[in-house]
């Protein structure tokens, strides 16, 4: 068995963490909250008061951080307190030149590094489901295969540095937009007199499936999954899709890639924020879409008109 270093115990990094630990792994967890710290502690983590202390003698060091700030002041101290042959294996969700920053400064104080964005919200890192996007070399990810094996249901490596949050938030502008596609058509039906349940039974089963209706539907009471169940507290907060969501955009700016619909999903999911529904998980992007559309009184008396 390994020991780890986890910096970032929050909401992600708490459950990750606890998993290490349920595999037989010493986990030595540091994060700037008390509350966080205590709670990993409840769940056989080592608290420790500082970064150099969690990663002084481990194997590897696993970061789960808000940005890319974060991490590369993270780094500034993590690498210098690391012993020779630690692997650094970055979490967090962060710019892609970021993550590249990351793995160059690795590099250049002798250490092997992976970006390992997830997929799968608090839930699944509390079920140990979440998929890991790895960027690096393989054999870093040889390396780190068994290490993230207990927190996940899949670890995909996604080829060179940076190419993990390459594909994670290529996959989250599919999220986005998907969930936005899902509630308009839920909106739309309602409005034009189709059940709520009628049209899930279609849709579920046809053309329109997707992860956004079958496993997060925005509408409560059709899939026992979903977060709409439980007053859309989140798994995956509107927030943090707005995080991603951006981030898409500014690589699509940077590449020169034509994205119009993830630009336009970054927009609704500003204005879902703006209007105070950034802490509400992202399905709830449907009170979104009814709120803005047009009483329908005021659509019959246009017909009448």
């Amino acid at each position: 068995m390994a020991v780890i270093g986890f910096i970032g115990l929050g909401h992600m990094g708490g459950p990750m963490s606890a998993n290490l630990v349920k595999a037989g792994h010493e986990v030595r967890g540091f994060d700037l909250s008390s509350e966080a710290l205590a709670k990993a502690e409840q769940h056989g983590v080592n608290a420790v008061g500082s970064v150099p202390e969690a990663v002084s003698g481990v194997d590897a060091v696993i970061t789960m951080l808000p940005g890319g700030q974060q991490l590369l002041q993270c780094y500034d101290e993590a690498l210098p307190a690391a012993d020779p042959g630690t692997l650094f294996i970055d979490s967090s969700t962060v710019d892609v030149a970021d993550a590249r920053r990351a793995h160059e400064l690795a590099g250049i104080a002798g250490f092997g590094s992976l970006d390992a964005p997830v997929s799968g919200g608090t839930a699944g890192a509390e079920a140990g489901t979440l998929t890991f996007m790895v960027g690096g070399a393989e054999e870093d990810f040889a390396r780190a295969e068994p290490l993230l094996e207990p927190m996940a249901r899949k670890v995909i490596h996604c080829g060179g540095p940076g190419n993990g949050q390459v594909a994670k938030m290529c996959n989250n502008l599919i999220l986005g937009a998907s969930m936005i596609a899902v509630s308009e058509a839920f909106v739309l039906g309602e409005r034009l007199g189709l059940d709520h349940q009628a049209f899930y039974d279609v849709a579920s089963i046809s053309t329109g499936q997707c992860w956004s209706l079958t496993t997060n539907c925005p509408v409560p009471g059709l899939v026992e999954t979903s977060r709409a169940n439980h007053d859309y507290q989140p798994g995956f907060a509107a927030a943090l899709m707005l995080k991603d969501l951006k981030l898409a955009v500014s690589a699509a700016e940077q590449s020169g890639t034509n994205t119009e619909v993830g630009r336009l999903a970054a927009e609704l999911y500003q204005r879902f924020n703006d209007e105070g529904g950034g802490g509400y998980d992202f399905g709830a992007i449907i009170k979104l879409v009814r709120e803005h559309s047009k009483p329908l009184q005021e659509t019959e008396e246009a017909k009448e008109a």
